[in-house]
C-alpha cells in the first residue's frame, strides 16, 4: 500500500504552514453546549486607557498588528470628542488572574491608548499621533495640546463592552476557544494554537515557545509556522504522551482541555516533557532527516505521522537504552509497510480508533527497535 493523503486534503500546504493535519476538520463537528454568563459594562475612557496600561486589560500576542490608518484612528477619537457613538468592545475574562482579555475590539484599544501615550504603532515602529484629516478644531491635536473641556469630554467618554465567562461545564474554560473562533472568524481567519497560547498562557505555553526553536524541531517542521501550527504539534506530542490513554475527539477539544489542565506544570514536568521531545525529535533528525514525519511526496509533515512516531519513540526512549540512528530508521521506514497503520495515519485521523490503531502499531514497533 502506498502513504497518499487524504481525498478531502490536497497534500500541499495550503494553511500558511508546512504541516499537514486532517484533523483541521474537526471543525465541522458540533461544538460541546456551554451555559455562559455575559454581562455589559460601561467603561470611561481614562479609565479603560489606565486598564491597558496596568495589564488588568490586556490584547493577546496572536491577535493582527495594528492595521488601522492614522487618519482611520483620527477619526475615531474624532468621533468621541464630537459625542459620537462608537462600537463596543468585546472582553473574556481569565479564569485564573480575573484579568479581561480583548477578543474584539483591539483597533480601538490600541487608537485610545496611543492618543493618549502620543504614538502609534506603525510597522515594527511607533510614531508620533496627532490627530489629521479632521474638524479643524482638532487637526494636530494630541492629547496633551486639548483645552481642559476637550480632555475632559474625551476621559469621560464612554465604550461599552460584553463580558463573558463560562459557567458549565464548571471544570473548564474551553467555551473561550468557540468565543475567539466564531466573533474573530469574519476576517482574518485565528487558528487554534493563536487562540490557545491567548486563553492559557502560561509555563505550558511558554515551553512549548522555546522547544519550537530546537534545531532539530526546525529541520523536520520546517520554516516557522506564521499560524503557530509547530507549537500545536508540540503540544499534541505533550498531550499524546501524557494523556492519549484518555484521548476523545474532536482533536481541538482534547488539546484545548490538555492545554488548560497543564497550564502551571511543575519543574519536574517540564524537564522530564522537554528532555523527551528534544531527545525524540534529534534522533529523527538524525535517522530521517526533514523527511521524518512527512506524507507522500514530503512535501509536508503530516501531523498524524508525526504524534504516532514521535510518541511510540518517546516511550521507548524511557527504556534504559534508546534505539540506534540505524534501528530507528528501520521502525520508521517498516510503519510504512503496515496497511492498518496508513489507514490510521491518512483518513479520519481524529477519530478514537484511528488514534489508538496508529498510536499502538508505533509503540510496538518502536519498543522493539
Amino acid at each position: 500500500m502506498t502513504l497518499t493523503v487524504d481525498e478531502n486534503s490536497s497534500g500541499v500546504s495550503t494553511n500558511g504552514h508546512d504541516i499537514e493535519d486532517e484533523a483541521e476538520n474537526d471543525e465541522t463537528l458540533p461544538a460541546p453546549s456551554y451555559e455562559i454568563t455575559s454581562f455589559g459594562i460601561d467603561l470611561d475612557v481614562a479609565g479603560l486607557v489606565g486598564r491597558l496600561r496596568s495589564g488588568d486589560i490586556y490584547i493577546p500576542d496572536w491577535q493582527r498588528n495594528f492595521v488601522w490608518t492614522p487618519s482611520d484612528a483620527s477619526r475615531f477619537i474624532e468621533s468621541l470628542l464630537l459625542g459620537l457613538p462608537v462600537p463596543g468592545i468585546f472582553l473574556g475574562t481569565d479564569a485564573e488572574t480575573q484579568k479581561l482579555y480583548v477578543v474584539d475590539g483591539q483597533q480601538r484599544l490600541r487608537t485610545l491608548r496611543g492618543f493618549y501615550d502620543g504614538e502609534l504603532p506603525s510597522g515594527d515602529r511607533m510614531r508620533k499621533f496627532v490627530l489629521r484629516n479632521v474638524d479643524d478644531r482638532f487637526i494636530g491635536a494630541n492629547y496633551d495640546s486639548l483645552n481642559e473641556a476637550n480632555r475632559r469630554k474625551l476621559d469621560f467618554s464612554i465604550i461599552h463592552g460584553t463580558v463573558v465567562r463560562q459557567d458549565r461545564p464548571a471544570q473548564d474554560d474551553t467555551s473561550m476557544y468557540q468565543i475567539f473562533e466564531r466573533i474573530n472568524s469574519g476576517g482574518r481567519k485565528v487558528y487554534p494554537q493563536e487562540i490557545r497560547s491567548a486563553i492559557y498562557h502560561g509555563e505550558l505555553i511558554d515551553t512549548i515557545k522555546q522547544l519550537n526553536e530546537n534545531d532539530a524541531w526546525r529541520v523536520i517542521a520546517g520554516r516557522p509556522s506564521p499560524r503557530l501550527k509547530d507549537q500545536e504539534m508540540i503540544l499534541r506530542f505533550m498531550a499524546m504522551y501524557h494523556a492519549g490513554h484518555d484521548y476523545s475527539s474532536p482533536m481541538v477539544e482534547f488539546l484545548n482541555k490538555f492545554a488548560q489542565t497543564n497550564r502551571h506544570p511543575d519543574s519536574a514536568w517540564i524537564r522530564e516533557t522537554t528532555e523527551l521531545f528534544q531527545h525524540t525529535v534529534e534522533c529523527f533528525a538524525e535517522a530521517k532527516g526533514k523527511d521524518a514525519f512527512r506524507g507522500a511526496g514530503g512535501r509536508v509533515v503530516n501531523a498524524a505521522i508525526f504524534d504516532s512516531m514521535s510518541v511510540g519513540f518517546a516511550r521507548r526512549a524511557g527504556y534504559e537504552t534508546s534505539p540506534s540512528k540505524e534501528s530507528t530508521r528501520i521502525a520508521h521506514d517498516s510503519l510504512f509497510e503496515m496497511d492498518d497503520y496508513l489507514n490510521a495515519v491518512t483518513s479520519g485521523t481524529s477519530r478514537e480508533r484511528s488514534v489508538v490503531t496508529r498510536m499502538k502499531i508505533a509503540e510496538a514497533v518502536f519498543a522493539n527497535a
